[in-house]
């Protein structure tokens, strides 16, 4: 069977990349981001369209026309960007509504009913579960005469599915075809768990501020003087306390001395070695934006954008830049961290392919 795909925000490609890895023929991605082409065109086989969801779902009929006339099989991957219904934008915003990515889920809705895919894929953070807009997309499914696998089945704990950071997902799919599931966790056993050690553990050192000749890529951003004598002054595992036990008073920072600002611990912290990362954001980069320290105490410094794209599970060559003059580091860690990770979404590309050949075999006449 021919199963195409689409890809609305699409971003560097990291859940084209995946799907194509599975053997699913991604057509075109989508997303608002010009700068995305590179990336995504370089390191897939699919075509970069640059428009926002909006404008999509007032003319579905361009995402329709994406799809080769001869496809079986019609997949709709639809990631909105999850700051909307993250843990931190709920504590900042009071008003989630009023962000200005809050309406995309619901555009999503709106082209879903207007096309109808086959399949339907999304991942986001597990809080999107809690929400309004969320449910009234499985409601608008349910309606339509979608199959959507259970809740337990949408609960992905990275770890076992060997992406090697605590990076808790919610992935919904869904299929007109018949019931569909991720499946069982390759990887459910802990001691299988892949580790930061193991991913990482082969790089060349490099120092903080320092960019490896033989791929720009593994870069460090520069600390200041005080952050460099902070991470000095750290071990795996460790967290802010030690500095106050070892008293140097003037490593802490102003909310430490608040019983407030007590509780977070992962700030200016090394990774563990020997255990998954903790779960690859946008800021990954910078040192105090959570335990994002290399774990080697011979590098005093936060881990590369190499490294950070490795712990999502981007292979090693995936080609971020064309023009490495023209590339940021917040650029490249926004994309670094707001993409799906490839291995999740080559699994999650191999569970469609599974779902097709069991309807395809449970709906082929039985031999005489």
């Amino acid at each position: 069977m021919q199963v195409s795909a689409v890809d609305l925000f699409c971003g560097a490609g990291g859940l084209t990349y995946g799907l194509e890895q599975a053997g699913i023929s991604v057509e075109t991605g989508f997303d608002n981001n010009p700068d995305c082409r590179y990336p995504y065109e370089a390191n897939s086989d699919a075509d970069f369209r640059t428009t926002n969801v909006e404008t999509l779902s007032r003319d579905p009929e361009g995402i329709e026309r994406q799809y080769p006339w001869n496809s079986d099989l019609k997949v709709l991957a639809a990631c909105a960007p999850c700051q909307p219904y993250s843990t931190l934008s709920h504590a900042k915003d009071k008003r989630r509504e009023e962000h200005d990515k809050w309406g995309l889920l619901d555009e999503v809705r709106k082209i879903v009913k207007a096309t109808e895919p086959d399949v339907l894929t999304m991942e986001n953070v597990l809080q999107v579960r809690n929400d309004d807009i969320y449910h009234r997309l499985v409601e608008t499914l349910d309606d339509l005469g979608y199959f959507v696998n259970p809740d337990e089945d949408k609960n992905v704990y990275a770890p076992e599915y060997g992406i090697p950071q605590k990076r808790k997902r919610w992935v919904l799919l869904a299929s007109k075809e018949g019931p569909i599931e991720l499946g069982d966790p390759p990887h459910p056993d802990e001691s299988e768990y892949p580790t930061v050690r193991e991913t990482i553990g082969h790089l060349p050192a490099i120092e903080h501020g320092e960019t490896h000749p033989d791929n720009p890529l593994h870069q460090s951003r520069s600390l200041s003087d005080l952050n460099e004598e902070r991470i000095s002054n750290m071990k795996p595992g460790q967290d802010w306390t030690v500095w106050e036990e070892a008293g140097k008073e003037h490593l802490l920072l102003d909310c430490h001395k608040k019983e407030s600002g007590r509780s977070y611990k992962a700030p200016y912290g090394r990774m563990s070695p020997d255990e998954p990362a903790p779960t690859i954001t946008t800021q990954f980069y910078n040192y105090g934006s959570g335990r994002f320290g290399h774990y080697d105490t011979d590098q005093n410094r936060a881990i590369s954008l190499l490294e950070g794209a490795m712990l999502q599970t981007f292979p090693e060559d995936y080609e971020f830049v064309g023009d490495w003059d023209e590339a940021t580091i917040t650029q490249l860690g926004r994309w670094i961290g707001n993409a799906v990770p490839p291995l999740l979404a080559r699994q999650i590309g191999e569970a469609i392919l599974d779902h097709v050949d069991a309807e395809s075999a449970a709906r082929a006449p039985a031999d005489d």
